[in-house]
Formats: C-alpha cells, structure tokens, sequence
C-alpha cells in the first residue's frame, strides 16, 4: 500500500484533522487518483473504527474525532471526486423526528455513513413527516434515516411512515430507525426495514438494506 494512503488511514483512525487534510492535498498533488484516497484510504479507515468501536476498544468520542477527520479529508476531496463521476454507495435522506432536538447520534451516523461512501442529506432536527417526504422525492434517495432520543417522540417515526405510504414513496425507499430509546421490537411494530443500536452497525445495516 502507499505510504501516503497509509497515513492517511492512521491520522483518520487517531483523529488528526489538520495531518489528514495535508496529506489528502499531499496525496493528490502527487497524483493518487481520488477514488484510491476515498476508498483506500478514508473508507478503510472508518470501517476500521467501526471495528475497534464494535470490539469495545473505541468509543463514541473516538468515533467522533475520527469522523470528523474524514470529513476534513473528504470534503478536499469531493470536487475531484465529482470530476472523475464516482458513484455513491446510495443517497441517504437522515434526520431527528418532529420534536427532537437531539443530534449527536444523528451526526455521528451521518458521518459514518458518508464515510462508507454514502451521498448524505441531512435535514437536522425536529423534521416533520412531509419534510422527509420532500427530501425522498427531490434527492431521489434509496434510504431513510430516522432519529430519535425521547421516548415521547418515538411514535413521530410511525407518523413519518404512515405519511410516506400515503405519499406513495413507501415503496421505493428503506427506513432505518435508531436512538436510546429504539428497539428491534420497535421497529419491526412500526413497520421499519431495519434498527440499528449504534453509528457502526448502522453502517452495515445500510449497506445490507441497499445490497451494498
């Protein structure tokens, strides 16, 4: 592998922001092609994080500062990208439902996600049903995300549902749904693809919902 690429993973894993955007610059001055930086280098090492979060050797603040280097790198990298047409994993609409301000988990699976190679449209917090809707059809996205840490704001996810089955865009999208209080059990009742307890599992579970 090249050294470059390989830093470029380390610095990602320990979370050296200012180091990976150097060396993201660095790398494609010396003309590594940017799928190669995407893929070799900032998506292996998120999938890496997500193994040492899953083995219990890395926590939610390590994933954090981890994260976010990769989104240093990969927004440098994202014009090139753009210019030589790398497909996404998958266009993924994300949000916290109506009456939920909480974010952090939101963010951290957004971010994880984009570092798989997901195309990311967050819509933030407190997003009512028609939002998410709007977000589906204009982003022609292949799965939904949705939030929430209150137990009083769980049953908005059915909300959100019920809505989109009315909208009739049910059918062409998967509905993940995470958050402290969301289980399995939860929601296989309101009619969910698939939960996810944490940023790393999220990420496998996406790709599995889409056949990535």
């Amino acid at each position: 592998m090249d050294a470059l690429i390989q830093s470029i993973q380390e610095n990602v894993i320990n979370g050296q922001k200012a180091q990976v955007e150097n060396l993201v610059r660095q790398a494609l001055e010396e003309k590594l092609s940017p799928e190669e930086i995407l893929n070799a280098g900032l998506i292996a090492a998120m999938k890496e994080v997500g193994a040492r979060f899953e083995a219990g050797d890395f926590y939610v603040p390590e994933m954090l500062i981890a994260a976010r280097a990769m989104q240093s790198g990969l927004a440098i990298l994202k014009p090139y990208l753009m210019q030589s047409g790398v497909k996404s994993t998958g266009k993924v609409v994300i949000g916290t439902v109506k009456g939920d301000l909480h974010d952090i988990g939101k963010n951290l699976v957004a971010m994880m996600l984009e570092g798989a190679g997901f195309e990311i449209i967050d819509l933030g917090t407190d997003v009512p049903p028609e939002k998410f809707i709007a977000a589906v059809k204009e982003n022609n996205a292949s799965l939904v995300g949705m939030s929430a840490l209150l137990t009083t704001t769980m049953s908005n996810m059915k909300q959100v549902l019920e809505a989109m089955k009315e909208a009739g865009v049910r059918e062409a999208v998967k509905v993940m749904v995470g958050g402290a209080p969301v289980t399995e059990t939860f929601a296989k009742e309101i009619g969910a693809d698939g939960y996810a307890p944490d940023a790393s599992r999220a990420v496998t579970l996406a790709k599995s919902l889409i056949g990535g």
